[in-house]
């Protein structure tokens, strides 16, 4: 699980976003702070994984704490000024949503960084790809909601690009379809659109009769080149 301070001097915004985060599988809210203060008290006691940081707190911005918290740092702020932005990632912050957003922005942001935990998870020494990919997937919220073709769900392409990653070999929309309950066409558009953007790779598969079945696969990092002796 997944532990979460939420640091926002709004009270009603602050457990608006508790409850957004109460709603997503992996995630528990420890805690509630009104203060740049009170959160990093907060987070010495509660030691969190995730902070959601506003910027505009009373007794200082919330960019000026980000180190003192000793976790990772997602900004939620109304705060859209480069100057404060550049500053936020400066310090390390891993992403920025600004005020206002939906319950679905900030779940998706949520699913990508629960990856990219998984993706750093373990002892192990990583190489380039793995860091490559890690960084990728901290992001995949974002460019889902960018790449959003008109008339098309964030939630379903969400559902299709979880599904998709987790599938050991390549599959059909087909597949794909009776997987998640969905039209082939419905299916067919999205992987359509991965496969467009550069985000699946796309194979044939030759029958004895009739066309050949497109096959769609997660896009992986391309492996690290051999050092040269």
């Amino acid at each position: 699980m997944i532990r979460v301070l939420v640091v926002d001097d709004d009270f009603r915004v602050a457990d608006l976003h508790a409850r957004f985060v109460g709603q997503v599988p992996g995630f528990e809210v420890v805690g509630i702070a009104h203060s740049a203060r009170e959160a990093v008290e907060l987070a010495e006691r509660l030691r969190p994984n995730l902070a959601l940081l506003d910027q505009y707190l009373p007794d200082g911005p919330g960019t000026s704490i980000v180190a003192q918290l000793h976790c990772d740092v997602i900004m939620l702020s109304a705060a859209a000024e480069n100057v404060v932005v550049r500053d936020a990632l400066g310090r390390g912050v891993v992403n920025y949503l600004v005020k206002p957003f939906t319950e679905t922005d900030l779940a998706e942001r949520l699913h990508a960084y629960a990856r990219y935990r998984r993706d750093l998870g373990g002892e192990r020494t990583l190489d380039q790809a793995d860091i490559d990919r890690a960084m990728r997937t901290l992001h995949e919220g974002d460019r889902v909601q960018a790449a959003l073709r008109k008339g098309r769900s964030s939630h379903t392409a969400q559902l299709v690009i979880a599904a998709l990653r987790g599938c050991d070999t390549p599959v059909t929309a087909a597949d794909l379809a009776e997987r998640l309950g969905l039209s082939r066409a419905t299916a067919q558009r999205y992987l359509s659109d991965l496969a467009a953007d550069g985000r699946v790779t796309v194979g044939l598969r030759y029958g004895s009769t009739g066309r050949p079945e497109h096959l769609y696969s997660w896009r992986t990092a391309t492996p690290p080149r051999p050092r040269p002796r």
